[in-house]
């Protein structure tokens, strides 16, 4: 059997519920009262439930001050659930079983005496399993994190674990820190009372299919992967397009901005992974070993290349499909005079032996024509000493585009004959649909993400120095930016796709950007 195969099986193995066992556990949502256990995690869980992926027994126990019953909990939930599932109607057979598993534990954050009821709530529990096999959820603000870990370390619900085989995790929510020195005591906070390996650092996108299935397409297609490198690849765009604008949530993005909000976590994790070098196996360590070689091999910039290679824009007032924008300034909660990013591009290099002297633009905005993720990877252009010198055209450079969300595939472009006498020359595209191929299923991000954290397996989460080093990449950057108001350049008319400085980024380099066409 050739290595092709083999890891043709590999990656099989891993999207099978099978990979490894997962053992009867108990899950703690703490913030079990917020609008994310409302609208992700119970649906998320349910649907694990409507498709038996759910280790048996198991328990769900919701963590919050607001007081409620055990039944009244559930009934908030069942109600929510009508609202946010993605298969309607709900299955009663299946909610009536899985609402046996709801408890609710009522107590505050900071109170010692809730966690000592939360111990004995789990102590109860009728299987050994529940009472060790733990996942704590941390769906709160991340300045609490530090103090729920001391909390569950002190009435013995975390042991800090040194040497694997982990029975406690923490699962935290982004924003992970809002700059490097923020994330790095946050991560001394967390690590104080649990093991790296007991920490499960999530971002959402890392659990969609289309971001999971870079990496197969990448390394079980050697027809692809022969040609991911400097040798063919002219340059690579990945966009990660909004049509919304801020909205109501004016005051976190004067603190965030794109930078901190997109590019930090989203733009960056799909960076490393379209670029990574193959791990030694597909085991979580080797994976995210790979991620974070990638990131640390960005080449770091001077001030003065910053202000050539990064471009920040900010929309003014306009039109997305007919609906009238305000501009960011006029959004509620912002600063008349905000001088806040709602749009960055950029151009990184990567410094190793696969993309040396490849560029790679980046950008991502709000307010653009069309919501849209995609990577676009540009060859090369064919020499013209053939059919362009004889018919005088110019050749279409080939590429791959890889459409993250929505109508989710892979592109192929390349040019080929008209049919007629004259040597006409059109670029064609073959196109693979998940939708045609696999149907319209696609399981929620949080499913997948909460299946790896119940069994144990981070391959889809953030490590420590991951977090760290874009951090280090990103503050770099806004520190740039301080105490330089934006100009009229880096304004763009909502509803266009970004300002005049983001096209003269790749003009400047004789290209274009290539935008994500809406869905038809």
């Amino acid at each position: 059997m050739n290595e092709s195969s083999n890891l043709d099986e590999l990656l099989a193995s891993r999207a099978s519920h099978g990979r490894r066992k997962i053992e009867p556990c108990t899950v703690v949502i703490f913030g079990a009262s917020g609008d994310l256990t409302a609208r992700k995690l119970i649906p998320a869980l349910y649907h694990l439930a409507l498709e038996n992926a759910l280790p048996q027994p198991y328990r769900i126990i919701g963590f919050a001050r607001r007081d409620k019953t055990d039944e009244s909990f559930r009934a908030e939930l069942r109600e929510a659930l009508n609202q946010f599932s993605r298969t309607k109607p709900v299955n009663e057979e299946v909610w009536s079983k899985f609402a046996a598993n709801l408890s609710y534990c009522q107590a505050d954050i900071s109170d010692a005496a809730g966690y000592r009821k939360l111990k004995e709530l789990i102590d109860r529990s009728g299987d050994e399993r529940l009472k060790t096999n733990l996942l704590f959820y941390l769906a709160t603000n991340p300045s609490q994190f530090g103090e729920i870990s001391q909390h569950l370390s002190e009435v013995g619900l975390l042991q800090k674990c040194e040497n694997g085989g982990c029975m406690q995790r923490l699962v935290v929510e982004k924003p992970f820190g809002h700059d490097l020195p923020s994330a790095k005591e946050l991560n001394a906070e967390l690590i104080r009372h649990a093991h790296e390996s007991q920490i499960f650092r999530i971002d959402h996108y890392l659990g969609k299919e289309t971001v999971q299935n870079i990496l197969t397409f990448r390394f079980s297609n050697s027809i692809f992967e022969h040609l991911w490198n400097r040798d063919t690849v002219d340059h690579v765009q990945i966009t990660v397009a909004e049509k919304l604008g801020v909205g109501s949530r004016g005051g976190y993005y004067e603190e965030s901005g794109a930078m901190r909000d997109m590019v930090q976590n989203h733009v960056l994790q799909v960076l490393s992974l379209i670029g990574m070098e193959p791990p030694v196996s597909l085991e979580a360590e080797s994976v995210r070993d790979e991620k974070v070689k990638l990131l640390k091999s960005i080449r770091p910039m001077t001030p003065a290349d910053m202000a050539k290679n990064i471009v920040r824009g900010q929309y003014f007032a306009g039109e997305v499909d007919g609906d009238p924008r305000p501009a960011y300034r006029s959004e509620p909660k912002v600063n008349p005079k905000s001088n806040v990013e709602t749009f960055v591009a950029m151009k990184l290099w990567i410094d190793n032996w696969r993309w040396s002297g490849v560029p790679f633009y980046l950008r991502t905005g709000k307010n653009l024509p069309v919501s849209a993720s995609e990577v676009r990877i540009q060859f090369k252009p064919a020499p013209n000493i053939l059919f362009a010198a004889r018919s005088g055209v110019k050749l279409d450079p080939n590429s791959i585009t890889l459409r993250l969300q929505p109508n989710e595939g892979i592109t192929l472009r390349f040019n080929g004959k008209v049919p007629g006498a004259a040597t006409k020359l059109q670029p064609v595209r073959m196109r693979f649909s998940y939708d045609s191929e696999f149907g319209a299923y696609t399981p929620e991000a949080y499913e997948r993400l909460l299946l790896e954290a119940i069994a144990s397996d981070a391959t889809l989460f953030i490590r420590r120095d991951e977090v760290e080093t874009a951090w280090d990449i990103v503050d770099a950057i806004r520190d740039s930016w301080t105490g330089r108001p934006l100009t009229n350049r880096e304004f763009y008319l909502a509803g266009t796709w970004g300002p005049t400085a983001a096209d003269e980024l790749l003009a400047a380099d004789g290209r274009e950007w290539k935008n994500p066409q809406p869905v038809r």
